[in-house]
């Protein structure tokens, strides 16, 4: 069977793409990636419109060809069972896939008002109430997943699909110095510190500076 393929776009911008790549990586696949360039289309559409129905990114797994985040992330479960990519307990993989759902259809003013940008920090940035009102869900998500399953990750010892979901917020949080209590922090922390999280920061700061749109100065 040929290596699988993932096609994903920007390592700077690229949300849904990060949230894919993330669960190949958490899955334990060996794959290579496709990368569009910044003047496609399905690259635009992704960063610019914020859209998570987007066919970036996508995973080619033999004849299988595998679209929308929440899709890849199943797929990956069913062929990557030990991976551990959903719980174990039937209840919390029903609430693990509940705030995956929602990650998946909502936030569209804390998407907006804070797009992904990996190299950028812009201290002491002001959140309109709209994006705080996503923070503070965002906030209570992971108060809950991590006081009821124990941390240090959302459904315990070990990240999982959820993670993947959560992980570009993490970036966003970092990024526009959204301010966190002790167990937020800790936990974004826990996060960036995942090896597969350390080599996609590490390529997104090496990408060239191609999507001017994103760049804006606030």
């Amino acid at each position: 069977m040929a290596k699988p393929v993932l096609t994903i776009s920007s390592k700077n911008y690229g949300a849904w793409s990060l949230r894919g790549w993330l669960m190949c990586k958490l899955a334990g696949l060996d794959f290579s990636e496709a990368i569009i360039p910044p003047d496609d289309p399905a690259m635009k559409a992704e960063m610019l419109l914020l859209s998570s129905s987007m066919l970036v990114p996508s995973l080619q797994h033999g004849g299988i060809k595998v679209w929308d985040t929440l899709a890849i992330g199943e797929y990956l479960n069913e062929i990557k069972p030990k991976a551990g990519l959903l719980p174990s307990d039937a209840k919390a993989r029903a609430h693990c896939r509940a705030i995956c759902g929602e990650m998946h259809s909502g936030f569209a003013s804390m998407r907006g008002a804070l797009p992904m940008n990996i190299k950028a920090h812009f201290k002491g940035f002001k959140i309109w109430s709209r994006a705080q009102t996503d923070i503070d869900r965002v906030i209570a998500i992971w108060h809950e997943c991590l006081k009821s399953y124990g941390g240090p990750y959302l459904f315990g010892k070990q990240p999982c699909i959820a993670d993947a979901m959560y992980a570009p917020v993490v970036t966003r949080f970092l990024s526009y110095d959204v301010p966190l209590d002790s167990a937020c922090t800790a936990y974004c922390k826990r996060v960036m510190e995942l090896p597969a999280m350390k080599e996609w920061v590490a390529a997104a700061k090496q990408e060239p500076d191609e999507i001017d749109e994103l760049d804006a100065e606030f």
